[in-house]
């Protein structure tokens, strides 16, 4: 396996165990699932927040529960990834399967594998935020 191979998988693992702790809606349950996926000092930064270590992540990932109950993220690429670094694009998607809101992450996976940051991008490539 090659190291940027090895590099695709680690970020694909841990994207696909980001999503899982974003779409779970139980505070209880995600904490744990934050604690196995980010390093302590992670830092989530998205439009409305910037947040560092597992606390503020699940607080931050506990307000946009509160206020979009029932969405979803989904994975809408692969993940690209290399030198430690990834992105994706993705889709938040309401009850109903109304792309509400997509978007592109791009990240830095520590040595361990655990998420060190993911910065969110809102709209695509071309700037647009209303994509539905």
């Amino acid at each position: 396996m090659t190291t940027e191979a090895a590099t695709t998988e680690t970020a694909a693992a841990a994207v696909r165990a980001y999503l899982e702790a974003w779409n779970e809606p139980d505070a209880a349950k995600r904490a744990p699932m934050i604690a196995a996926v980010w390093a302590e000092d992670g830092q989530l930064i998205d439009p409305p927040f910037a947040v560092q270590g597992h606390e503020a992540i699940l607080g931050a990932m506990g307000g946009v529960h509160e206020q979009y109950p029932g969405h979803m993220f989904r994975q809408v690429s692969a993940v690209d990834a290399h030198h430690d670094q990834f992105r994706y694009a993705w889709e938040f998607v309401s009850p109903s399967g109304e792309v509400v809101l997509a978007g592109v992450d791009t990240g830095e996976v520590a040595e361990d594998g655990k998420l060190r940051r993911v910065a969110g991008f809102w709209g695509d490539l071309e700037g647009r935020s209303d994509l539905s």
